[in-house]
């Protein structure tokens, strides 16, 4: 039985980051978990192994440790075409030639059911006709590969319901998900479950941005018969701004910290504040975080969303506060 987390390369980790691979961390190792690291490298022009490098790191800096060796899913193509392969054979797939731009179109045209997640694809080429596919290919027109959700679930509920370590009792539906781009790469939630069943994954814990695509992963497991991990979403952290950090908006990583002068057991100290666990502040980084784990739940996480303020006078140099 294992935990997991698993970044894409294609940056440094910033707060936001490296406080859910230790909240992962936490929850694995409090209950007796395996703890394994994978790059979600699907993004061929952003991922990169220097990236990949400081990651890990990063993430040993603030006393993680994983078992083995480091999965890349741009080594594994061949185990998610022979997953899509299985679901064509049971005519669950369909070409879609939509670009982006028509399909935000669609979607802000079309009306949404209310249990599906934002964005959903309004199923525009699950009826194209042979000519119309012609004209697409004729055109130079590359299709992405489509799962048929309404006659996948014919046989069970159009809602998905599942158990949430942290946000409780949840549900939601399953649009016509991409199973494979354009450009062939296949999809991130195709990838996912087979990386989880593959590599034993039974608990899942990541920020609770992708709490909406998750019923989307449950039914792509049933579908290809694999086990279903235990889900937890935990809090993103927002900038004060409240827009949640990312590589690209308003992130602060390890590095920068270190570099104005903050310890890294100083830093590990705040994300542990954050989520509301008592811990040795004079400890080093090893130590503190074998005291959290003794007595860590995580289902008693402190709730909301995490707001980072840069804060010179702080010892550490910036504060973690709930938003709440």
């Amino acid at each position: 039985m294992t935990g997991r987390f698993a970044p894409s390369p294609t940056g440094t980790l910033h707060l936001g980051n490296l406080r859910t691979a230790l909240l992962a961390w936490l929850a694995a190792r409090s209950t007796g978990l395996d703890f394994i690291v994978r790059m979600e490298d699907l993004d061929r022009v952003q991922a990169a192994p220097e990236h990949e490098v400081r990651q890990l790191s990063d993430l040993a800096a603030i006393g993680l440790d994983w078992s083995g060796d480091v999965v890349r899913q741009s080594e594994r193509f061949d185990l998610y075409r022979d997953a899509l392969a299985m679901l064509r054979s049971r005519d669950l797939v369909y070409e879609c030639f939509c670009s982006r731009r028509e399909i935000r179109a669609e979607i802000e045209s079309a009306p949404r059911a209310p249990h599906l997640p934002p964005g959903s694809y309004p199923g525009t080429c699950r009826t194209l006709t042979s000519t119309r596919r012609q004209r697409y290919l004729d055109a130079g027109r590359t299709p992405a590969m489509r799962l048929r959700a309404d006659e996948s679930l014919a046989a069970s509920s159009s809602v998905i319901n599942f158990t949430d370590l942290v946000a409780g009792d949840a549900f939601g539906g399953v649009d016509d998900v991409v199973l494979q781009r354009n450009d062939g790469v296949p999809s991130y939630n195709l990838a996912v479950v087979i990386d989880d069943a593959l590599q034993g994954v039974t608990q899942v814990i990541r920020g609770d941005d992708l709490l909406t695509t998750t019923p989307r992963q449950i039914h792509l497991q049933h579908l290809l018969g694999l086990a279903t991990p235990t889900y937890g979403h935990v809090p993103l952290v927002l900038g004060d701004d409240s827009e949640r950090l990312s590589k690209r908006h308003g992130s602060v990583t390890l590095a920068e910290l270190v570099d104005a002068g903050a310890s890294t057991r100083l830093i590990v100290s705040e994300l542990v504040s954050s989520f509301g666990s008592e811990f040795d502040a004079t400890s080093d980084v090893s130590s503190l975080l074998s005291g959290v784990v003794s007595s860590f739940v995580i289902g008693a996480i402190t709730p909301g969303e995490v707001v980072y303020s840069p804060e010179p006078n702080a010892p550490v140099g910036f504060t973690l506060r709930n938003a709440r």
